[in-house]
């Protein structure tokens, strides 16, 4: 668990290093989500997880900047 999170982490670091745009670090982050959807071995919940990795990034941003608003 906690070398998966450093892996993340590293990622994260490189990423945005090499000024990398949000909309690109968001693709990467669904990619490596779907590809962890894809290690579960029950059907549902692996359907249910790559459901979760569907969402544009123009949709995603659009519901972050409303919840970013409602938090202030």
């Amino acid at each position: 668990m906690n070398f998966r999170i450093l892996t993340i982490v590293a990622a994260i670091a490189t990423v945005t290093a090499t000024g990398c745009t949000a909309q690109q670090l968001y693709s990467t982050g669904q990619s490596w989500q779907r590809n962890e959807c894809s290690k579960i071995m029950d059907q549902q919940e692996r359907t249910r997880c790559l459901a979760s990795t569907s969402a544009s990034y123009e949709a995603y941003k659009k519901q972050s900047d409303i919840e970013g608003k409602q938090g202030r």
